[in-house]
């Protein structure tokens, strides 16, 4: 397993961990603010919502880059499928590929996609995956034009109705076989994954060549609310050692990523804390 003890540079910021992904939550630093203090404590990477870069991709990604740090990713893909969903399937895809000529120009290697729940009038997680796996299939050769890879992010099964009707890291590469496109693979994040026993034979299927992300938090014991009660690392039950030598051991040798919802707790503190804290615990918790 990698030493993070004393090296900072594979640690990368989600700016959801500073509230930025909803209205109304966290200090509100403008995205200059946020780059500057990931550079000051020698954060390798950052990944950005889409909501905040809006028109500025280009501009936000050099001016990190400029700054020394990676542009890691993008968050995320519309619903694919599910009650979320935009209205019309071509609005779907339409928004699916501005959200990969955003990536483009932002510079982000990998879009994660967050699949949306079970499509209204079906039952079961079965016909809603077929549409996330056609839809992805469609769209899978114009990202690889643009140089971008996708990774699918199963989320805990509490979402299963109506954010992800992808909840296992199995399925998640059921779908990879089924398109058998090189720029696809899965995004791997405690939150969603810490429960699964299946974990280990999962990631050792995937490869390295799968494994595109690797999102840090914590699950809390008596978690509050499940979208937006996450733990800090080390606050909660999930085996962050443990986790992490699954996916080395996989293969893995990308950036790990902290996203933290927590509306509650880290939202409400200073943001500089929230960096300070996240810096220590990925040396002495991750």
């Amino acid at each position: 397993m990698r030493d993070f003890s004393n090296d900072t540079s594979q640690l990368a910021l989600n700016t959801a961990t500073l509230g930025h992904n909803l209205d109304g939550h966290g200090a509100g630093w403008p995205v200059e603010r946020v780059i500057n203090a990931c550079a000051e404590r020698g954060i390798g990477g950052i990944v950005f919502w889409r909501r905040e870069v809006g028109s500025r991709a280009v501009e936000i990604g050099a001016r990190a880059r400029a700054a020394g740090l990676r542009v890691d990713g993008l968050c995320r893909t519309p619903f694919l499928t599910g009650p979320l969903a935009l209205p019309s399937r071509q609005q779907i895809m339409d928004d699916f590929r501005s959200s990969i000529d955003m990536a483009a120009d932002l510079g982000a290697p990998i879009l994660t996609i967050v699949t949306g729940g079970v499509e209204p009038g079906t039952k079961g997680a079965g016909p809603s995956l077929d549409l996330v796996t056609d839809r992805v299939a469609e769209v899978a050769p114009y990202a690889a034009e643009r140089g971008v890879s996708l990774a699918l992010e199963p989320l805990n099964p509490v979402y299963g109705g109506n954010r992800s009707c992808l909840t296992t890291v199995r399925d998640a590469l059921d779908i990879c076989d089924r398109i058998g496109a090189p720029n696809l693979g899965v995004a791997v994040d405690v939150y969603h994954v810490w429960w699964d026993t299946e974990l280990s034979m999962q990631l050792r299927r995937a490869g390295p060549e799968r494994l595109l992300g690797y999102h840090l938090c914590d699950w809390l014991a008596d978690t509050r609310d499940v979208l937006l009660d996450r733990g800090m690392m080390g606050d909660g039950v999930a085996d962050l050692r443990g986790l992490r030598a699954a996916m080395e051991g996989a293969g893995y040798g990308g950036p790990c990523e902290v996203e933290i919802f927590s509306a509650d707790n880290w939202w409400k503190r200073d943001p500089d804390e929230v960096l300070d804290v996240m810096v220590e615990r990925f040396r002495t918790a991750c």
